[in-house]
């Protein structure tokens, strides 16, 4: 059988273009979108995510700056950029590049972004808003999924869905989403976790999988039925003899699965541009918002 493959690039094109429009209308006002990153730290794969989120900015006619500071930034130093931030109107987003060093506690640094430039949708505020299904800003990498979904003509409605996974990032998020009355959504949804016994029980009634782990390849083709979807969000590293010394895989093992399944996202190419694009989509709601 051959699989539908759902690529994000494509997805992440269209939308990029129909906010060109939004672009030029912006700037008839003066206003260019602004985000700005804070990196505590010298994680390299965080370095990694600002430096694409900024690179895909600046491609797209917005501006985008980094903000980098040591790793043992104190809490009050990192709320005081923040309330600078927050008190600045050229900026429309305020992104903090998690993980954080473990003296800091990412809830109160996220609940100190002013939730109208929270573009990353972690702030308690927003988050409520999207439980009440009147988001402001919906977290970037759930939202990139449901593009995807939208985009291939995946039916949603009245389906199956089981989410993998109990993140604030991800899981609870999309939980909240694909279950309200939504165009893409009013499924019946399923949240799987840690503690969840036989997870393959849940995962072969679904008729669309959400995977969010990051454990590599956890999803096996004994766990899916025949013709279910499957979105992959995971991202893992996996050392090998390569000149780059490792490789991309997902939360779900592709290359058994493939060829069972009505449609999949591939890992590297599916979720992963979606997540930025969204974040560039939220952060140019933000500055139109501003602008009326």
């Amino acid at each position: 059988m051959s699989s539908l493959i759902l690529k994000g690039k494509i997805v992440a094109d269209s939308i990029k273009k129909d906010l060109e429009e939004d672009l030029i209308e912006l700037k008839n006002k003066g206003i260019v979108p602004k985000l700005v990153a804070i990196l505590i730290g010298n994680d390299p794969a965080s370095e990694i995510y600002v430096k694409s989120k900024h690179s895909t900015f600046l491609k797209n006619n917005c501006l985008s700056d980094i903000l980098r500071f040591p790793a043992n930034t104190s809490e009050d130093i990192l709320l005081k950029i923040i309330e600078k931030l927050n008190s600045d109107d050229s900026v429309h987003g305020i992104l903090l590049q998690l993980p954080l060093p473990k003296h800091l506690d990412s809830n109160i640094v996220l609940n100190k972004i002013n939730p109208l430039k929270d573009v990353d949708g972690f702030h308690p505020e927003n988050l409520g808003l999207l439980l009440q299904g009147n988001p402001r800003f919906i977290p970037c990498t759930p939202y990139g999924c449901l593009k995807i979904l939208e985009f291939y003509d995946i039916p949603v409605n009245s389906k199956h869905v089981v989410v993998v996974g109990r993140s604030n990032i991800v899981g609870k998020p999309i939980m909240a989403l694909l279950s309200q009355k939504f165009k893409i959504g009013n499924a019946t949804v399923t949240i799987c976790h840690t503690g969840t016994d036989n997870l393959g029980s849940f995962t072969k009634q679904a008729d669309i999988i959400i995977a969010a782990t990051g454990v590599p390849k956890m999803i096996t083709s004994d766990m899916v039925k025949d013709n279910c979807v499957i979105v992959d969000v995971g991202i893992n590293r996996i050392d090998d003899e390569s000149d780059r010394g490792y490789h991309i895989v997902g939360d779900v093992d592709y290359e058994k699965i493939v060829n069972k399944v009505y449609a999949i996202t591939p890992v590297p190419g599916g979720v992963g541009p979606m997540t930025i694009t969204m974040l560039l989509y939220n952060t140019i709601q933000s500055a139109k918002n501003k602008s009326f």
